[in-house]
């Protein structure tokens, strides 16, 4: 009899537990989304359920309940986060609509949370979105002491300073140039101490202001209020293209002041929607060292002859795809829906003049840095 009490006592302590494992969070942060419009690479495609074989917790279990996934991004920054009322674009934009085709089959299926430098990372730990994909660096102290974790790097990045021709910037300026200087940047960001160590190094005192939004800065910059402006080069490249101003701002030094790796951000301690912001981009990365695009990757499949493809695809080894905890063919509608890499990068940053032949952010074959694990 006694033995029996245990064990009925031990059940129901197992079924409270898993109970409590159930219950949901009410830390989310209200905010403003904006329902994406169609875009990337295509609309969504029919697609298979499944994914039994994942944790089926956490926060996929949450994006699944919702219907759609919650992306943090920037408040505007060019081929990064481009914002024309309801309708967003650029390469961050892109990897949100590739995470929803991996979830969904449907990469339609997400709402965006332009938000600032300042907060980006407080909004994510309570919850308002799902992933960041906001041009941020990964660094040290913010996958320790902030507690981020990061994910592949999408974009190579490095700092540098823009200032007007007029006032004899060239692209040769070094930090004798910019002495006593002011200098604005967006708060929040890696820029500020950047900086101030690459004008200390060359014997150089500036001075440095800090405003709310990359629109505040350029527009003290335009005004005259500011000397220079001074952030990722990818950004000094993208707001003198569209602003019009390539005649008359220059970006320097001949070569960027820090090492800015830029890509996805998500809480920590959830392993599987980890694994699924990861291999998501690699999927892209991986597509691209095969050539494969949104308009071959059929063809591809259909010819067999490749077999990480059809593993990618969810028609080998299925198990792999399977135990992330979505659709065997979720990566497959990555690739049919937003495309590889190479296709991302051209649709978003080479109308800015950021070439990628030759760079980082060309293919490991060839000579850059975007390279992949091997999907098996």
């Amino acid at each position: 009899m006694v033995r029996r009490l245990f064990v009925l006592l031990v059940a129901l302590a197992l079924v409270a537990a898993a109970c409590g494992d159930d219950s949901t969070s009410d830390t989310t942060e209200p905010g403003a989304a904006t329902t994406t419009t169609a875009g990337g690479g295509g609309g969504a495609t029919a697609t298979t359920t499944g994914g039994d074989g994942g944790q089926g917790g956490g926060t996929l279990a949450e994006v699944r309940a919702r219907g759609v996934l919650n992306c943090g991004v920037s408040e505007g920054a060019a081929g990064f986060t481009n914002i024309d009322g309801s309708d967003f674009s650029g390469i961050d934009v892109d990897y949100c609509r590739a995470v929803a085709a991996a979830i969904f089959g449907d990469s339609n299926k997400v709402e965006f949370f332009p938000v600032s430098s300042q907060v980006r990372f407080d909004n994510l730990k309570a919850g308002q979105y799902d992933v960041l994909f906001r041009n941020t660096t990964w660094t040290a102290s913010r996958d320790t002491d902030v507690g981020m974790n990061f994910g592949p790097t999408t974009y190579f990045d490095g700092q540098g300073v823009m200032g007007p021709i007029s006032k004899g910037f060239s692209a040769d300026s070094e930090p004798e140039d910019v002495d006593g200087l002011l200098l604005c940047t967006s708060a929040g960001t890696t820029s500020e101490k950047n900086v101030a160590e690459w004008a200390s190094l060359g014997g150089a005192t500036i001075r440095l202001e800090t405003l709310e939004t990359n629109e505040d800065v350029y527009t003290a910059f335009i005004d005259g209020s500011c000397d220079m402006v001074t952030t990722d080069a990818s950004n000094l490249v993208g707001e003198r293209f569209t602003r019009g101003f390539l005649d008359e701002w220059v970006i320097f030094p001949p070569t960027n002041i820090s090492k800015e790796p830029l890509g996805p951000a998500y809480r920590e301690g959830d392993d599987e929607w980890a694994d699924i912001i990861d291999w998501t981009v690699f999927v892209t990365f991986i597509a691209a060292e095969k050539g494969v695009t949104s308009a071959t990757i059929d063809a591809a499949i259909a010819a067999g002859d490749d077999p990480e493809l059809l593993r990618i695809a969810g028609l080998e080894s299925s198990e792999i795809v399977a135990d992330l905890g979505i659709a065997t063919d979720g990566f497959l509608q990555v690739i049919k829906q937003i495309g590889n890499y190479n296709e991302i990068y051209e649709r978003n940053l080479a109308p800015l003049g950021l070439v990628q032949a030759g760079s980082l952010n060309a293919l490991f074959t060839e000579g850059g840095l975007i390279y992949a694990p091997p999907f098996r």
